[in-house]
């Protein structure tokens, strides 16, 4: 998993969720202010990776998580920390 494949899933996430063009959404858009996303919607987010990576993301990491790059930060940190590294 490298940084460019968990961009474009939630990316490809956001896109759908809130129904946005996805060529709206860059590592530096911010969750609120750009995508206008609600807390269900982060809630949501934080799901999605969750299931999708195996990552646990508590309600305080989560507030912290302001833009779309912090998040894929957060999941190939988290990641790496929760798999052995070859």
């Amino acid at each position: 998993m490298n940084r460019e494949q968990v961009f474009s899933l939630i990316q490809a996430h956001l896109a759908d969720e809130l129904e946005v063009d996805p060529a709206r959404i860059e590592e530096a858009t911010r969750f609120r202010e750009d995508l206008e996303a609600d807390s269900l919607d982060l809630y949501t987010l934080v799901q999605e990776l969750e299931d999708s990576y195996g990552v646990k993301i508590s309600d305080e990491q989560a507030a912290k998580i302001l833009t779309v790059g912090e998040a894929v930060d957060f999941v190939l940190a988290s990641a790496g920390e929760s798999r052995p590294r070859a």
